[in-house]
């Protein structure tokens, strides 16, 4: 489903200055598993993450979706193409705090304009299905770090999307908090859901759910457990 093949990125800081993040990275995953992308940070493990939703392009080489070259997408396309591919759960949430629970979820609808009935359907299965719906009306900045991280969930889902990318979902949550977002990712899988987390939270690192785990270090692949 989705390949990176020679992929390198290089990031240009200044004349003077060029920082390699990727180097040469070689990489399949197939519909429905459940990746971990393991390093420490700034290992490139987030720069794979933003070239798979056409957020950032290779500086060469090639990324593959569902036989489809994203890699060189314009950007009006490669927005066209997250939004109906990609849902994104972000280390910080990315929620805007002054809305409330409800209108933060709607919101990856807006630009596609469906009817009310439409989207509160889906507001509604995503609030019941991440277990928020008796917070919707409620102002984000006013919830709990976990609900907070419930809410993003359920946006990243709205769209249906066949891709679910997690970047280091767990890093602002306690090991309570973490051991309920895992048991979530263990039901978003059964769903069929493509899932690819870059983490390094061990509790990721013996999950009997998991497909793979991808060791990434400085910008190139170490060890591949499966």
């Amino acid at each position: 489903m989705i390949k990176l093949e020679n992929v390198t990125k290089i990031y240009e800081i200044n004349n003077d200055h060029k920082v390699t993040a990727l180097e040469n990275i070689n990489l399949e995953f197939k519909e429905g598993e459940l990746i971990v992308l393991k390093g420490a940070s700034g290992s490139g493990k987030s720069t794979i993450l933003s070239l798979i939703a056409a957020l950032s392009k290779p500086t060469s080489g090639e990324v593959i979706v569902d036989n489809n070259r994203i890699s060189k997408l314009p950007d009006n396309f490669a927005a066209l193409y997250r939004r109906k591919n990609i849902g994104f759960i972000f280390q910080k949430y990315n929620l805007i705090p002054t809305l409330s629970v409800k209108d933060n979820i709607l919101l990856p609808l807006v630009p596609t304009n469906p009817d009310e009935k439409e989207a509160l359907n889906k507001l509604n299965q995503v609030m019941e299905k991440f277990d928020i719906s008796h917070k919707q009306n409620m102002i984000v900045r006013n919830l709990s770090g976990g609900e907070q991280q419930r809410v993003a969930i359920a946006r990243a889902h709205i769209n249906d999307p066949k891709i679910i990318i997690a970047d280091e979902p767990t890093a602002n949550l306690d090991e309570k908090l973490s051991l309920n977002f895992i048991d979530i990712l263990r039901k978003l899988k059964q769903s069929n859901k493509t899932i690819i987390v870059a983490t390094h939270d061990p509790l990721f690192f013996n999950l009997d759910f998991v497909d793979k785990i991808i060791e990434i270090k400085n910008g190139t692949i170490g060890d591949i457990h499966e």
